[in-house]
């Protein structure tokens, strides 16, 4: 089957189960899928129920579709995303992007969880993406080009939307939300970074890095999606504290997520 052909049937599925326009597309990362609970006129469609979707197997991500109304804007949330390093294939990652799309949204919103790497930042800090770097060793966009989503060589200029960074940062300013600003840099994982990974990292321009988020902006700026990416620092890296795990991740995005919900709803509302 080609992408076309399971982007189509994946749409009708989901059309089916009552999910109407689409505005905004909306990934949810580690701890920070509580957002999708204030949608309302919700429909819920569990992955395992979706045409070709895969199933998401990280603790923290619940593993769900979640559409009806936020700030306004009618949304298609994941609650939970897919990850490079559970196996799945670049192309497997960013397929739910594909759909949003299909489904018409023109806009994603991508939130996840990083450890902080420049040196001002402080565990719990909210950060505007300003720009990525892809150090995964591949690339979403590898292999046949289907010209009906977008060219061979989508312009990466400005993976990140100034004009919603701009919205975001006076909303964060409104709020009193400290919103740092700076460089994603995506990981293959799963492993964390080493502190040698880290310092090659900072030298390379990186203020945060992940495991996640940066074949997502691809394969949206490839179908001309303008995007919005917003990171939980929520560890300072490997080499700038004692040691790394999980369980810190989902406890930082449980302190800072009223912040982080109230600064996503409302740029939500204006962009």
């Amino acid at each position: 089957m080609t992408l076309m052909q399971k982007l189509t049937e994946t749409k009708d599925y989901i059309q089916s189960q009552g999910v109407k326009d689409v505005d905004f597309g909306l990934i949810l990362g580690s701890g920070l899928g509580e957002l999708a609970e204030e949608i309302t006129d919700r429909v819920v469609i569990p992955y395992e129920t979706i045409p070709n979707f895969p199933v998401s197997t990280v603790v923290g991500h619940v593993g769900q579709l979640v559409y009806g109304t936020l700030s306004g804007k009618k949304v298609l949330a994941m609650q939970g995303r897919f990850h490079y390093y559970e196996g799945h294939s670049m192309q497997t990652v960013t397929f739910p992007v594909r759909v949003m799309k299909a489904l018409g949204a023109d806009s994603l919103i991508v939130t996840n969880a990083a450890g902080g790497c420049n040196t001002s930042f402080s565990p719990g800090d909210l950060m505007l993406i300003t720009d990525q770097i892809n150090y995964t060793g591949d690339n979403p966009l590898m292999g046949l080009n289907e010209d009906e989503l977008g060219p061979r060589f989508p312009d990466m200029s400005e993976p990140y939307s100034h004009a919603y960074g701009e919205v975001a940062k006076k909303v964060a300013q409104e709020l009193k939300i400290t919103l740092q600003k700076g460089v994603y840099m995506g990981f293959s994982g799963p492993t964390y970074e080493t502190p040698a990974e880290v310092r090659m990292a900072r030298l390379m321009g990186a203020d945060a890095v992940g495991m996640s988020t940066v074949p997502e902006v691809i394969v949206a700026n490839h179908m001309s999606m303008k995007v919005l990416g917003i990171t939980c620092v929520t560890n300072l890296a490997a080499g700038m504290q004692a040691n790394l795990n999980h369980e810190e991740v989902v406890e930082t995005t449980e302190r800072v997520k009223a912040d982080f919900k109230e600064l996503v709803k409302q740029t939500l509302a204006l962009i």
